[in-house]
């Protein structure tokens, strides 16, 4: 699944964008320096009953921001995704 799809997922799942939680997360107190992984996840799973694939991909959000790797674009892995950086605004504003 890539990145793009788990965000997507979050979002059908929750009803709450990419960047909506990413909000969330800051207001929080969730930043990029301090935070680690497994707070953001059990935040996550608690309040929103999210896995850990699907916090993954929030975590790496909160903590590094929209962009990717570019090995993961146009890619055949497991992770591939169609551009280097992430839609956070929600699947129906996201541009073909």
């Amino acid at each position: 699944m890539s990145f793009q799809a788990y965000l997507d997922a979050i979002e059908e799942k929750t009803g709450l964008t990419p960047r909506q939680l990413l909000e969330l997360a800051h207001s929080r107190g969730y930043d990029q320096e301090t935070v680690k992984a497994g707070e953001i996840l059990d935040w996550l799973k608690t309040d929103y009953g999210l896995g850990r694939g699907h916090g993954m991909a929030l975590v790496h959000v909160i903590k590094k921001g929209p962009e990717i790797d570019a090995k993961h674009v146009g890619a055949t892995g497991s992770h591939r995704d169609d551009s280097d950086t992430l839609w956070l605004d929600g699947r129906a504003t996201k541009p073909s």
